[in-house]
């Protein structure tokens, strides 16, 4: 059995549609939701759903050990970052290395970095006038939106966007392949 933890920092509609995508799945468990902000919706997921959560510390977090033994001490194989707003530390990355992914609302590696979420980086392409967007899925490293990418799906850009519209594309796109992706990758680390 594979135990991921997700990382979600707001409403949690990636976090709903990856414990729905693994509900029925023997190999791979939705085992603990980690969240910076309390009252979030991805709380109220975790509770209705009967998974495990914690409140994050940002001063444990970026200080002290960023929760390695508790996530040890659950089992967990896989970190998921899904919204999750802060920069990953270096002693967790350093603890589960190559084990952490996050999903980011543009195609990397334009649009990233400190600052680039949510409606930013959807303003952002509007405002640069791009022809397309999509999301990316990627290895987290010691840098914002920089490790190796393993996924992108692209959706048009149209003349009439604003950051919602395009952002209500965007959603879609994450809805659709995320949980698809993150299976993938696990079953593949799995054989």
């Amino acid at each position: 059995m594979t135990k991921i933890a997700i990382f979600a920092s707001g409403a949690g509609s990636n976090a709903q549609k990856i414990i729905d995508h693994f509900r029925e799945t023997a190999s791979i468990k939705v085992s603990l939701i980690l969240c910076n902000k309390p009252g979030a919706g991805v709380l109220q997921i975790a509770e209705n759903e009967g998974i495990p959560s914690m409140i994050i510390d940002k001063e444990k977090f970026f200080r002290d050990d960023a929760y390695t033994d508790e996530l040890k001490q659950a089992g967990i194989d896989f970190i998921i970052l899904a919204g999750f707003l802060w920069k990953i530390p270096v002693a967790l990355i350093s603890a589960f290395p190559g084990k952490i992914v996050n999903i980011h609302p543009a195609l990397l590696p334009q649009y990233g970095g400190k600052g680039m979420y949510g409606q930013f980086v959807h303003q952002a392409v509007i405002d640069h006038q791009e022809k397309e967007s999509g999301i990316t899925i990627h290895y987290v490293d010691d840098h914002y939106d920089h490790g190796d990418i393993i996924f992108q799906a692209k959706c048009p850009v149209l003349a009439s966007d604003t950051a919602d519209t395009l952002a209500s594309r965007i959603h879609q796109l994450e809805h659709q392949h995320y949980p698809a992706v993150i299976e993938q990758l696990l079953q593949s680390k799995i054989t």
